[in-house]
């Protein structure tokens, strides 16, 4: 039989979210051809892409906005994507799911028994700051979890080794994302970038007083540009949802002229940043990657909810006050090359372990099955619960549907959305009134 290396990898990537397909498709190409080239390409080359239909599916705007693909991927059930790997001749698949999905589809791998199955690879799309534990576990079996620094490697090892799971699947990578030129100043420009977050800060009053402060700090600096970077628009969804949109937040103040709310692909925007500002969001790691000075805001606190207790030790932590006052953080060189940011090594040889780890299993012998740590035997009470919110039965007759039927099934899907996104939020702030 000759070997799968002896031609370009077949390569599917399953997403969740947009982040995720920006995440994965990146990833696909790190670690599948001899030179990766940029984060930020596009073409019509590279993986098949497939979305999974839920309540955050990215819109077409989204999925365009991350820059990394002009072919769309396409959008399927659990189900139909476990057919279409049945059917197929993929070499690797790329999970980039929330963990219980991807254990719902290793087990949906599992049972689909093909006598050389795919190389398996998933990971994180960025700073992995909660559910270390049950992330990582339910991640385990598939063949390739990529650690996106040295400090996460090391985590996730210590995790898969201290419950007695095989660890060899971890490998050291980086976010297949960072890039780009370095920071340049340009005389009479001086611009900070908030970058959003659907989920964090979660409340209402936490994310008023974040719009607050930003647009206080753009009235005391007119010369300065003050933009809020939004990941979604209003009815749109990233990987989490977001009740408290700062779009609508924003019109219950006047603000200056030198603040407004931006959209457009993170790679841009952070071309023409002079100063980065966040609460956890990945983005920071993007711009220190660049050298652009950052600041993680203490202002609500370093807690585990919000993810910023992640960067102590980095030289990062300050507060609104500091920044009003035109102080700026200075990163800790350490920190940073534990997290794979600006580290010691090129950026491209952060995926040569990936590579060959991938080149390594396609060219050998085929890949044993499929072992989660969590099983009926491991997990009894929990797995149940985690496969029963995935719908991945393969012995149902796939429907041939009519053209009339899409439509009434778009538009059913539709309405499901803005009652799950718009309607669903009101009710609940409604019930605790």
């Amino acid at each position: 039989m000759p070997s799968r290396t002896d031609r370009a990898a077949r390569v599917a990537v399953l997403a969740d979210s947009d982040t995720r397909w920006k995440w994965g498709v990146l990833t696909a190409r790190r670690i599948t051809t001899e030179s990766a080239g940029s984060a930020g390409s596009t073409g019509s080359g590279g993986p098949t892409g497939f979305v999974l239909r839920g309540r955050a599916t990215p819109t077409a705007r989204q999925l365009a906005e991350t820059g990394v693909s002009d072919v769309p991927p396409r959008e399927v059930t659990g189900a139909e994507f476990l057919r279409e790997v049945r059917d197929g001749d993929y070499d690797v698949i790329v999970l980039a799911l929330v963990g219980g999905t991807v254990r719902a589809v290793l087990q949906g791998l599992a049972e689909l028994a093909q006598e050389r199955r795919p190389v398996i690879v998933t990971g994180y799309v960025g700073v992995v700051y909660e559910k270390l534990a049950d992330g990582l576990l339910l991640r385990h079996g598939a063949d390739v979890v990529l650690a996106n620094s040295r400090h996460d490697a090391e985590r996730f090892r210590a995790v898969y080794e201290g419950v007695g799971a095989d660890a060899e699947c971890v490998v050291e990578a980086a976010l297949p994302f960072l890039g780009g030129a370095p920071h340049t100043p340009e005389p009479g420009r001086d611009t900070l970038v908030f970058a959003a977050q659907p989920s964090v800060p979660a409340t209402k009053a936490e994310r008023a007083y974040v719009l607050r402060r930003l647009v206080e700090h753009a009235r005391l600096h007119p010369d300065r540009e003050v933009l809020l970077k939004l990941r979604s628009k209003p009815g749109e969804h990233t990987t989490h949802l977001e009740e408290f949109p700062y779009q609508k937040l924003v019109r219950e103040l006047p603000v200056p002229p030198n603040f407004r709310l931006v959209y457009g692909h993170m790679g841009e925007v952070l071309d023409r940043t002079d100063l980065l500002v966040t609460v956890s969001s990945t983005a920071a790691l993007e711009a220190l990657h660049r050298r652009i000075p950052t600041a993680v805001l203490t202002d609500l606190g370093v807690r585990e909810a919000l993810g910023n207790h992640h960067f102590i030790g980095s030289g990062l932590l300050t507060s609104f006050d500091r920044l009003d006052a035109r102080s700026v953080p200075r990163p800790d060189e350490e920190w940073l090359a534990r997290q794979g940011v600006a580290a010691d090594l090129p950026y491209e040889k952060a995926f040569d372990a990936a590579r060959e780890r991938v080149a390594e299993l396609l060219d050998g012998p085929p890949p044993p099955p499929i072992a989660p740590y969590y099983t009926q035997g491991t997990a009894g009470g929990y797995l149940p619960t985690v496969l029963a919110r995935h719908r991945l039965d393969l012995t149902a007759p796939e429907p041939r549907e009519s053209g009339v039927r899409r439509i009434v099934r778009e538009a059913a899907r539709g309405a499901y959305r803005h009652g799950v996104q718009r309607v669903a939020p009101v009710i609940r702030r409604l019930g605790e009134i």
